[in-house]
């Protein structure tokens, strides 16, 4: 699927295209464009477009395009767009600020806006100015990054549009949601006379809130446990890339009594909104099931390596041990810091696990690891979870039972707490909520919880790291308990304290922005990448004046010759083409434009194009004849 990356606003702006939707200006705009393709008006106007949803076919958006803007009633057609983290269209409405440096004249600029074919729109300062594409000009997304990359432009931005929030999120209506007062705490359990603390919770509604939606479909959630049932509403259909290390095979071993645990660990990060049942932290995320839990080093190595190569972003393990016989070795520390650390393409996979249940002033050796994020228990009155286990590693608290439970999805084979009969094996007062659900807790119910906080920050900033989001989580939690139990800003119960989403995810924004602000400046040279020292030794130079005929691809404009040189040398060597220079004098000084290849038809120079940009060159198709 295409990306790019674009400025806005103050920071930048990764997109992708959508697969189904396209803005269409039409001759009559009552028409309707393209009827024998289109199956859907989505917004009658948007940044001047018509956006409507096309067929899907084997051919993909880009033919389909093509053949609506071949309609007699089709003026202009033009892709759509998706930021990430967002399920709202985005459109570019074909303008364009840009804001050349300061030293550059009038007819300097005029030679940029040339060169992609640019219309002056209006001009708000000496170096600031408004212009448009025309028919001839690239895609203006494309456009936009061309010209940040050349030294006479400081900033350039595209004019984008898209749907406005309102500003009344509407939390989900899956059934239980009210019941699940980790997620927003209003100070009762419905269906009951329960009292709990108002605010007692992890915030994570306000977080759904402040994003306008409720995380991304890209981050994939990796929970290690034993008893997925993948049949549970709540998780059929979420499922990514299964494994399970009993049998090796994506068959998971299921129906065995003993193990269920997995199945409400799942639910509480990932649970589908799908209108009925309970929730997740996290409901869009992809849910990886890794199956069969060993305290073996051999496939501890294994389970660790398989989220990290299957494209895991956060590794969520609600179990461990505090037997002292059954410390970490080497190998397995190993497994766990590599995974932290090379996950996610080198950004590290944020990696949870419980901290035990066994009142202990120590936590499982799995949360003592220094990369992983130790997740201890609170209650719905923000107090200690007496069960939860204690020490300097706790990173943050979450909510889960210790006076009122959570209520989590239920295996189909779980039998419940045997010691009790009827409703009562799984529900704690004894109602029941639904055969398919029951009541949860410990540190293995709150560990999931903190997980899906983990996948909505990086649903709005996938830059962070590992590291960055632990740190963000203990820099964001709320202290809860006595002030006296915090030293330097730590709690052996609570850690850092207890997780609030909003304020996370809030942190994960200001971040991005942030960094986007603060990207170096590009390299000032008029050129598609960095600027390369001319090869030492000489150039053959075969100069002759041809009058340009064809299509070739444009690599870029330099005002330094040495760069032109160089990269005619480079791109002679790597695809074999002939190399035009097209030199252009303005206000006493010469630039020169690049282009590879003279072709007859622009079918060969795309081909072309397409090779190039494979080996990291970029450049767009061009008329030959438009140099003359």
């Amino acid at each position: 699927m295409a990306k790019l990356t674009i400025n806005s606003g103050k920071g930048k702006l990764r997109l992708r295209k959508s697969t189904s939707l396209v803005g269409l200006k039409t001759k009559n705009p009552e028409q309707a464009e393209g009827a024998d393709l289109v199956t859907e008006k989505v917004y009658e106007n948007m940044g001047g477009f018509k956006i409507v949803s096309l067929q899907k076919d084997d051919k993909g958006v880009d033919a389909q395009l093509d053949e609506v803007r071949k309609k007699d009633e089709v003026l202009v057609g033009t892709h759509v767009y998706y930021a990430e983290g967002s399920k709202n269209p985005i459109i570019p409405t074909g303008e364009l600020l840009i804001d050349f440096q300061e030293e550059t004249d009038e007819s300097e600029q005029q030679l940029v806006l040339d060169e992609f074919y640019l219309e002056l729109v209006e001009r708000r300062s000496d170096h600031l100015i408004i212009a448009k594409v025309t028919d001839k000009s690239p895609n203006p997304l494309k456009v936009a990054q061309f010209l940040q990359k050349i030294s006479l432009v400081k900033h350039v931005e595209p004019d984008l549009d898209t749907p406005l929030d309102e500003y009344d999120f509407r939390p989900p209506g899956d059934t239980l949601l009210p019941h699940q007062w980790q997620l927003r705490n209003t100070g009762r359990i419905v269906d009951t006379n329960y009292s709990t603390k108002w605010g007692a919770d992890a915030k994570v509604i306000d977080a759904w809130a402040r994003m306008g939606n409720m995380g991304s479909s890209d981050v994939v959630i990796a929970v290690v446990d034993n008893g997925f049932d993948l049949t549970h509403p709540d998780l059929a259909g979420k499922v990514f890339k299964p494994y399970d290390f009993w049998t090796r095979s994506s068959q998971l071993y299921s129906g065995d009594p003993r193990f269920a645990h997995g199945t409400p660990c799942a639910s509480l990060a990932l649970a589908a909104s799908n209108g009925t049942g309970m929730v997740g932290v996290a409901p869009n995320a992809k849910f990886m099931p890794v199956s069969g839990t060993s305290f073996s080093w051999r496939a501890t190595e294994d389970i660790f390596d398989y989220c990290v190569r299957n494209g895991a972003d956060i590794i969520s393990c609600s179990w461990g041990t505090i037997d002292p016989a059954n410390s970490l070795n080497s190998l397995k520390e190993q497994a766990i810091t590599k995974a932290a650390k090379q996950g996610r393409n080198g950004k590290g996979c944020v990696i949870l696990f419980a901290v035990g249940n066994d009142d202990k002033d120590f936590v499982s050796y799995y949360a003592a690891h220094p990369d992983v994020i130790a997740v201890a228990a609170s209650t719905s009155q923000d107090q200690y979870a007496r069960y939860s286990n204690r020490g300097r590693q706790v990173s943050v608290c979450a909510p889960s039972n210790g006076d009122w439970p959570l209520i989590a999805a239920r295996a189909w084979w779980d039998k419940g707490d045997t010691r009790f009969t009827g409703e009562q094996r799984f529900w704690a007062d004894g109602r029941s909520r639904g055969d398919r659900y029951m009541h949860f807790g410990g540190t293995s119910g709150a560990t999931p919880i903190v997980a899906g906080i983990c996948a909505l920050m990086l649903s709005v900033n996938p830059d962070l790291s590992s590291r960055d989001v632990k740190q963000i989580l203990k820099d964001t939690a709320d202290k809860i308990g006595s002030p006296s139990e915090y030293i330097n800003g730590h709690s052996y119960r609570y850690g850092y304290g207890r997780v609030n989403a909003d304020r996370a995810v809030a942190e994960a924004i200001r971040r991005r922005t942030q960094g986007a602000a603060s990207d170096p400046t590009p390299t000032p040279v008029v050129n598609t990448e960095p600027a390369a020292q001319p090869p030492s030794g000489f150039f053959k130079v075969e100069a002759s004046e041809e009058k340009p005929k064809g299509w070739g691809v444009q690599i870029g404009a330099f005002s330094d010759y040495n760069n032109v040189l160089a990269l005619s040398e480079r791109i002679k060597r790597l695809f074999g083409v002939s190399i035009l220079i097209s030199p252009v004098v303005t206000a006493g000084k010469t630039i020169y434009k690049v282009i590879a290849g003279s072709y007859p038809s622009s079918r060969d120079a795309i081909s072309l194009q397409d090779k190039m940009q494979q080996s990291g060159i970029t450049g767009f198709v061009r008329d030959l004849e438009d140099l003359a």
